[in-house]
């Protein structure tokens, strides 16, 4: 069984930056990911952290929508994921969850690949 936990979410203004953090407990996982979810979407890939994940190489893949404003980050010496977020925009605005996987069947942003999920921590960007 893995548990995670999410922290880090906050109100921020347009424009400004956020840092989120993701720790696990249990058993290894080899990939992990950021999800977020605002009212009426479904959950959406944002960014994920590949490692030793067939058939995928080991490196993060961002959604077109956060690519050169997102990174991704892990050190698994903390057993600690981390998204930070600059250049935030309203848009941004959502739940953000954490998610793990030792399997890729459907991609490393397709929320069915993840069996294990944080409880989510809120992201609100004003304009």
């Amino acid at each position: 069984q893995v548990e995670l936990a999410e922290y880090g979410g906050d109100s921020v203004q347009g424009g400004g930056s956020l840092g989120l953090s993701c720790t696990t407990s249990g058993n290894r996982v080899n990939t992990m990911a950021w999800f977020r979810q605002s009212p009426g979407n479904g959950r959406e890939g944002v960014a994920a952290i590949v490692k030793d994940t067939r058939p995928y190489e080991n490196k993060p893949y961002y959604a077109d929508s956060v690519k050169g404003r997102f990174t991704i980050s892990r050190d698994d010496s903390k057993n600690t994921m981390y998204l930070q977020m600059n250049d935030l925009r309203p848009e941004d605005t959502a739940m953000y969850y954490c998610a793990a996987t030792n399997y890729l069947i459907w991609g490393p942003l397709d929320r069915r690949s993840y069996e294990y999920w944080g409880q989510g921590t809120q992201v609100t960007v004003s304009s």
